[in-house]
């Protein structure tokens, strides 16, 4: 994104949330943190069955859906979570049968992370309940509606990256006065 579409975050004009009228049950973010605390407890719930919980069926189903030569770290970078909790996770995936480790022939530093078949069998149930419970969630929805909402929402990322981007930016340097 160039610096010239991002949004000016200190124009108070544009602000929807205001610091002495800030309510929770009015937030955007405690609202998207319920519904997915409720999206994934519905998913366990289903996938309890397969006894996987969300830190484990959340990687087994990024492995079935990624290329060959996936490693511990850079399945945590694809899922935003920290190397050592998702090497606990795959460690119980493993101790179940569901995946297993191969060292590279070419790099012996370099360990792959493998479905088993029995866990190609399971990561394929993660989309079928994934499904089911979003289309819960989305209960009286109408189909125009569930786009504007993913719109709505990747907009927000959008906005997000920007705002990450220009907090993390180093200040401008000081040129000082004209003329020196």
């Amino acid at each position: 994104m160039s610096r010239s579409t991002i949004i000016d975050y200190a124009d108070e004009s544009t602000h929807f949330y205001q610091a002495g009228e800030y309510s929770p049950q009015q937030s955007v973010g405690f609202l998207m943190r319920r519904v997915i605390s409720s999206i994934l407890q519905a998913a366990d719930a289903q996938l309890a069955d397969q006894g996987l919980t969300y830190v484990q069926w959340l990687p087994l189903y990024k492995l079935l859906l990624c290329q060959e030569n996936t490693t511990n770290a850079t399945l945590a970078k694809d899922l935003g979570m920290d190397p050592a909790s998702v090497t606990r996770a795959l460690d119980r995936i493993e101790a179940k049968g569901l995946l297993r480790r191969e060292r590279s022939t070419t790099d012996r530093r370099v360990v792959h992370l493998v479905l088993t078949e029995e866990g190609r069998r399971v990561a394929v149930e993660v989309p079928k309940v994934l499904s089911k419970v979003l289309n819960g969630h989305l209960a009286g929805f109408s189909h125009q509606e569930c786009e504007l909402l993913l719109s709505m929402l990747q907009r927000m990322l959008v906005n997000g990256d920007a705002l990450r981007e220009t907090l993390a930016a180093p200040p401008p340097a000081d040129e000082g006065p004209p003329g020196t």
